[in-house]
């Protein structure tokens, strides 16, 4: 008897059923709206309410909501319709209990992605009215729509230099298969499924497993020359005698070749390419059980379980892109800010300006940190261990301990927010931060020496928390590098709640290492001076994290204000008792040693104007 034939992806459910029809009867017929009970409705409201099977509560609400819209703004520039849609979502999102995804609300109300933001913050500038937990959600989604448009966009770019077109256009079929796959990996395998860097990459990594999986007829000369020494995957017997347990890929299963053509196509560096392939994309093809298929996986199994996710994360359905599907169009203004003809920088220059896509300038901005850092090592240099070992106390020992304590933390913490495949990445990270640390550190010392004219720095390199500082901007820089620490869709961290495991935004890093927000704040302007090197950017990045310790955080766990009187005088004395020693304006400085005196400062007390 013949082997039954395997299955390409195992856990192919049946075709999940929408949300309202999941519930049982009687549930749905406690739950399902009545028109009876809100006759002070309008009526396409309430059929509204009914298309997206919210409650009763849900749908009172919503109306209450949008009467107070209705009696604040004397004329409506949108329509009712539209504005019903967004009341639906402020209400759903802050009383947890939404029936329905982004993507059917948008359909109902006839709004893309875009109009929809724009309205709901529209909203909430001319009533205030939304809460922070709504406009969280916001940006959370307009950065995940982003990250997953930019992803679509070089997809499509690069699905035309890789597959040929054929007469039957079996072409289209892989390219859905291969986006749909993808999907499913990022869902699957990130929590934090708005992480550019790494979501280009499994893209990359989804594009390696199809292309060296289709036939030679459907590739361009580029890919088939590329896979043309490629091995087939192992056979049925050498499968078997693999351990279960095994978690990642064997090395000769990923094609480093093909690999290796895909990233220098992208930008990309290849390395991190297979390192992600090797722990989340090997984790995710172990969870299909595809790791040993020589077969693309069956599109139709892939769209059931893509269908599951969706439906559970009540997101967007990522699968509209491939349909050109109004609710994701992207307007066209945006379009040519995004994928616009290069253009000269000036009539006598000829040099081409590549298009600035997001992707592109992620891609720039890691290779310029680590084209930087190339000739830093992960260990102390000649120079800084010698300023190491001329310390009365040497501080060698205690600087490695830290590192490695710190690392493992770090490590684990950024496993827990991207997913659990991702520590090894969060290793990658740090390693960087470190080659960061010790060049910063070397350039801080070599200043001091040449300013005092002195080498023994024992007080300041044993001081644990100057080095926890120093470590913890060198980590921020790489994250805001790999746009994991991003300010660009309001990304600041507040804390509380679950969500913030999953982000990463400053001051994020202080919690890991432990360190006071003002201990920080002391090094900033030391750390940007140590590297004239840092981009635009990041050096913006760093300002930012400066005026939200000033603004807000320092204020969480330092009560300064308001201050006694003789506090309020200590303080004084502190700035006065500098200026008449040094002779010179010394505020800059003194607010770095006296950070109460900043907040002070930044508050415009009264007293301190006339100083």
């Amino acid at each position: 008897m013949p082997p039954k034939k395997r299955n390409t992806v195992v856990s192919q459910s049946k075709e999940p059923k929408p949300i309202a029809e999941s519930v049982s009867q009687d549930k749905k017929e406690s739950t399902e709206l009545s028109f009876k009970k809100h006759r002070d409705k309008e009526t396409e409201f309430v059929t509204l309410c009914k298309s997206l099977h919210v409650t009763d509560l849900v749908c009172d609400h919503a109306w209450t909501l949008w009467k107070t819209i209705q009696d604040s703004v004397e004329e409506l520039e949108d329509s009712q319709k539209s504005l019903w849609g967004s009341c639906l979502f402020a209400t759903v999102t802050d009383m947890d209990t939404a029936s329905f995804t982004l993507t059917q609300l948008l359909k109902a109300v006839s709004l893309n992605v875009k109009q929809f933001l724009a309205l709901v913050r529209k909203m909430d500038v001319n009533l205030d009215t939304i809460s922070t937990k709504v406009n969280s959600a916001l940006s959370h989604l307009e950065k995940k729509y982003d990250v997953m448009l930019a992803l679509y966009q070089r997809f499509e770019k690069t699905c035309k230099s890789v597959f040929a077109s054929v007469s039957d256009n079996k072409e289209k079929e892989t390219i859905r298969t291969c986006w749909t796959m993808f999907l499913l990996a990022k869902g699957r395998a990130l929590q934090m499924e708005d992480d550019l860097v790494i979501s280009f990459q499994l893209l990359l990594c989804t594009l390696e497993f199809c292309i060296k999986r289709c036939p030679p007829d459907l590739l361009q000369p580029l890919y088939k020359s590329a896979i043309s020494k490629v091995q087939s995957p192992p056979g049925r017997t050498a499968r078997r005698s693999q351990s279960k347990a095994k978690s990642r890929l064997p090395e000769s299963e990923v094609d480093l070749q093909l690999l290796k053509t895909l990233c220098q196509e992208n930008d990309c560096n290849s390395e991190e390419v297979k390192n992600v392939y090797q722990t989340s994309f090997s984790a995710f093809l172990d969870s299909l059980d595809l790791s040993g298929s020589a077969h693309l996986p069956q599109g139709k199994g892939l769209d059931q379980q893509y269908q599951e996710h969706y439906l559970k994360s009540r997101d967007f359905d990522g699968r509209l892109f491939l349909d050109g599907d109004e609710t994701v169009l992207v307007p066209k203004v945006d379009m040519s800010q995004v994928e616009r003809t290069p253009k000269k920088m000036s009539d006598e220059d000829s040099t081409l300006i590549p298009p600035q896509t997001p992707i592109r300038a992620a891609m720039t901005s890691i290779q310029q940190l680590r084209g930087d850092l190339t000739s830093s090592g992960d260990q102390p240099s000649t120079n800084l261990a010698t300023y190491f070992k001329n310390c009365t106390v040497d501080p060698t020992q205690d600087v490695v301990k830290r590192l490695e304590t710190f690392g493992e933390t770090f490590s684990q913490r950024f496993g827990q927010a991207v997913g659990p495949h991702c520590v090894t990445l969060g290793r990658q990270r740090f390693n960087l931060g470190v080659k960061l640390y010790y060049k910063i550190m070397e350039a801080m010392l070599k200043s001091e020496e040449k300013r005092l004219s002195v080498q023994n720095f024992s007080k300041l390199l044993n001081d644990s928390t100057f080095h926890t500082s120093l470590l913890a901007c060198a980590l921020e820089v790489v994250m805001a590098t790999y746009g994991e620490s991003s300010f660009k869709t309001g990304g600041y961290n507040q804390g509380g709640g679950d969500a913030t495991e999953r982000n990463m935004c400053f001051p994020w890093i202080l919690d890991v290492v432990e360190l006071t927000a003002f201990d920080f704040y002391k090094v900033i302007e030391s750390f940007i001076k140590a590297d004239p090197t840092l981009s635009k950017d990041i050096v913006k990045h760093l300002e930012t994290c400066e005026n939200l310790i000033m603004e807000r955080i320092a204020w969480r766990t330092v009560s300064l204000y308001p201050l006694t009187t003789l506090q309020l005088l200590q303080c004084l004395m502190k700035l006065v008792n500098n200026i008449q020693t040094t002779h010179m304006p010394m505020l800059p400085n003194l607010f770095l040693i006296y950070p109460e005196c900043t907040i002070l400062y930044k508050y415009n007390i009264d007293v301190f104007r006339n100083i």
